[in-house]
């Protein structure tokens, strides 16, 4: 772990912004500037060659049964305490379903959970992600997300790069999010789906962002979604491909990867534990949007 650091103890002068974004009425697609995999292949890393090599390509990673059933039993059993407790209860780092009350999204878990900040911290989970990103690493951001049986909305395509460089100041392509499936993913339950080969191409979104836009884009996002064309031709050259496998799976996947997910009409519920891990060499400047950061449970702002 690291030592509290202050906001003016590690800000930097913000650095040239190597992909700007929402600044233009037309989109453009840049390449990435930055490496995938950070940290150099050796016989002691957490993955295999073939492991890494994949990820390098197609910007993700699944492995199947990562965790155990009864830690997953386990963290299932919380998740549904804390879905009940805030069926009632208001906390700003609570976010709900657009056009409803349900629980979409709770953030932040790995400061207000034991339980979950005990898995943020998980040696095997962090020995890989250090690996990929080449460094020690902090949590950028937590949350569970909650895609309940009928009623579960989409989550459109997007980069979360491409929000956090121009929301929240993070410099580089440094950073990744590891998806723990507490529920079965079916490919008809809403699960995840990516483009492969898109974290290679950073898409320069259009429109300019409204001041506190993420009070809205948590619900449903309308500002750095990339354009029909750009999408397009992304899909074309590498695809999508669909994440499915049982409760206790994980997929670890680039920041700057294109993903969504559809809505879940069945009956089957689709619930994941949510970490993005930013490397301590990335740590976030001013956000290139020239507005003022989000808040520290969506973005953190300093290293624990």
């Amino acid at each position: 772990m690291y030592p509290f650091l202050r906001p003016e103890q590690y800000k930097v002068k913000q650095p040239t912004d190597k992909y700007p974004s929402r600044i233009s009425d037309k989109p453009v697609m840049i390449d990435r500037d930055d490496p995938v995999v950070y940290g150099k292949w050796h016989k002691e890393s957490s993955l295999s060659e073939e492991q890494s090599a994949f990820y390098e390509k197609n910007g993700y990673l699944f492995l199947d049964q990562f965790f155990s059933p009864d830690e997953i039993i386990e963290w299932r059993q919380e998740l549904r305490r804390l879905q009940k407790l805030y069926e009632q209860r208001e906390a700003e780092y609570v976010i709900r379903e657009p056009g409803g009350s349900d629980v979409r999204s709770i953030f932040a878990v790995h400061e207000n959970n034991e339980l979950f900040k005990q898995l943020s911290a998980n040696p095997r989970l962090t020995a890989i992600v250090n690996h990929l990103l080449g460094s020690d690493t902090y949590i950028h951001q937590s949350r569970i997300n909650f895609k309940p049986g009928f009623t579960g909305k989409e989550f459109y395509w997007h980069s979360d790069f491409e929000t956090w460089h121009v929301e929240d100041g993070m410099p580089s392509m440094r950073a990744l999010s590891c998806s723990i499936a507490l529920e079965d993913n079916f490919h008809f339950n809403g699960p995840l789906m990516v483009v492969p080969g898109s974290h290679k191409k950073f898409v320069s979104c259009v429109g300019k962002t409204p001041d506190n836009h993420f009070k809205q884009s948590l619900r449903r996002q309308e500002y750095g979604v990339p354009d029909p064309d750009s999408l397009t031709k992304l899909v074309k050259h590498g695809g999508i491909d669909t994440i499915v496998g049982s409760a206790g799976s994980i997929v670890l996947f680039d920041c700057n990867i294109i993903h969504g997910s559809n809505s879940n009409i069945t009956p089957l519920p689709r619930s994941n534990v949510f970490l993005v891990y930013n490397s301590v060499e990335n740590t976030l400047t001013e956000p290139y949007s020239g507005q003022k950061p989000r808040p520290d449970y969506i973005a953190a702002r300093s290293i624990r």
